[in-house]
Parts: C-alpha cells; sequence; structure tokens
C-alpha cells in the first residue's frame, strides 16, 4: 500500500444518535450523527412507531377494512 494516500482511522469515534445515545466506533470521521440506532428502532425495540404523513395511515386502514368486507 503507497504510504500517505489513505485517510486516518480512528477507534474512538463518537457516533450519537437523535435518541441521546452514544457510542465509540471505529471510523474515519471524526464525529458521526444518526437518526435511528439499535436502541431507538422499532425492530430491536418491539415497538411500533407509525409516521403518518397527511392521513395516510387511516386511507390503508379504510382500504384494508373495505377489502375485507368485500371478501365476505
Amino acid at each position: 500500500m503507497k504510504k500517505g494516500i489513505h485517510p486516518k482511522y480512528d477507534l474512538k469515534t463518537k457516533a450519537t444518535c437523535a435518541c441521546g445515545a452514544v457510542f465509540e466506533v471505529g471510523s474515519t470521521m471524526p464525529e458521526i450523527r444518526m437518526e435511528i440506532c439499535s436502541q431507538c428502532h422499532p425492530f430491536f425495540t418491539g415497538n411500533e412507531k407509525i409516521m403518518d404523513t397527511a392521513g395516510r395511515v387511516e386511507r390503508f386502514n379504510k382500504r384494508k377494512a373495505a377489502t375485507v368486507k368485500a371478501k365476505k
């Protein structure tokens, strides 16, 4: 490998999540900010988070209920 062309790899990079969790990870970046991590992600926590934008969830539930009625 050529010397002087690779970025510096730091083993103690501070990764901060929007939920407030702080991790130490290895990275070439000095600091990492993320929106979601394993402590707040619904897959790992088991909590369901529904982000409703303009009533899409209600419209989907209404269409789903209509198809169930139509099948019966």
